[in-house]
């Protein structure tokens, strides 16, 4: 099969001027050697010698002249992509080649500079997450892990009853399934924030996704007796669908886990101008200004009472999420009123 043309290359790797002087240079030693003969036709087997230098010499001149343009034009790219790889091997991920033309244009190797830049951006992100993940576990991993190796030592007493032991197996339960998931969110949310490709965009149905993100939570919302309103309108968007499904369950993880049994929680959206907006509202408990201004913050909690069930990484992944995919998300919140969250996507 004939490999596609890349649709960034506008303009060829050899100009049309190239051509144009190795055409002019060819002409006027043709047009040189027809006018020496012409001229001196009578004398032409005394020509013989002359003609043959005339022709190697100008074999040697134009041979150099394609050497040249060959080691400063055609392979100046590649010797710069040379050396930066060179430096990529030896751990630096800083290094950008800097494009080579000057109009503007996009040529072979300006896409593969282009392309090469990008991988190492990407691999110089994969080298933050480790370091990040290390920085941030370490404080996190602490809480979970001294409930784990208390309630061990506890464990290893022989005069615990049955009903005890129980007690203290679910704990250590319950702390490791939280140490779990925080690790999960803590390397989702590295991710995210080092990455600035969005690869897997495709055309899909937003509200049909909506849906069946809502019906994902029904056994919680129903062992809540809450009262779930949804009425989405149905709009096909170029996302991506793993990275947005993300969204939509912090946004109602967290309406179910801060509404009261017999609450009210409504998932909404329109379609306006090219831009479908999102809204996730409840009649929750509500957020202070101090939680609305850090709710994006990571492992912050404002309300405390429900620690146990969060890490306090979702709603910096709904941030992240959100910028990557060109979107905005707002809050309006009050104290023992409720909570609503509008997200902006364009289509």
């Amino acid at each position: 099969m004939k490999p596609q043309k890349d649709k960034r290359i506008n303009a060829p790797l050899i100009s049309w001027k190239f051509y144009l002087v190795i055409i002019a240079i060819l002409v006027f030693i043709a047009a040189d050697e027809a006018i020496i003969v012409w001229y001196c036709r009578d004398y032409f087997d005394s020509l013989i010698p002359l003609l043959v230098w005339w022709i190697v010499m100008s074999s040697v001149l134009f041979t150099v002249a394609i050497a040249l343009a060959r080691k400063f034009v055609w392979n100046k790219p590649i010797t710069k992509l040379s050396e930066a790889a060179k430096k990529v091997t030896e751990g630096d991920y800083s290094v950008q080649v800097p494009s080579m033309r000057k109009d503007g244009k996009k040529d072979e190797a300006e896409v593969l500079i282009e392309d090469f830049n990008t991988m190492v951006r990407e691999l110089a992100s994969t080298e933050i997450l480790k370091s990040d993940f290390i920085s941030n576990v370490s404080h996190e991993i602490k809480s979970p892990l001294a409930i784990i190796q208390s309630y061990v030592q506890t464990l290893k007493s022989s005069d615990l009853s049955k009903t005890e032991r129980a007690k203290y197996l679910e704990t250590i339960m319950l702390a490791t399934k939280k140490l779990n998931a925080m690790i999960v969110n803590i390397l989702k949310l590295n991710k995210l924030e080092n990455q600035s490709i969005v690869s897997n965009a495709t055309d899909y149905q937003l509200g049909e996704q909506l849906r069946q993100c809502a019906l994902g939570f029904m056994e919680l919302w129903e062992s809540k007796e809450i009262h779930f309103e949804i009425d989405v309108c149905d709009v096909t968007v170029h996302h991506d669908a793993t990275l947005l499904e993300l969204v939509w369950n912090n946004l109602l993880s967290n309406a179910i886990k801060f509404t009261g049994n017999g609450g009210t929680i409504s998932l909404t959206s329109k379609e306006q101008d090219g831009v479908v907006f999102v809204a996730v509202k409840d009649s929750g408990c509500g957020m202070s200004e101090e939680t609305v201004k850090r709710i994006y913050d990571k492992f912050y909690q404002g309300d405390t009472s429900h620690s146990t069930e969060g890490n306090g990484l979702g709603m910096a992944m709904v941030k992240k999420v959100l910028e990557l995919e060109n979107g905005e998300i707002c809050v309006n919140s009050k104290v023992g009123a409720g909570t609503e969250f509008i997200v902006r996507l364009p289509i």
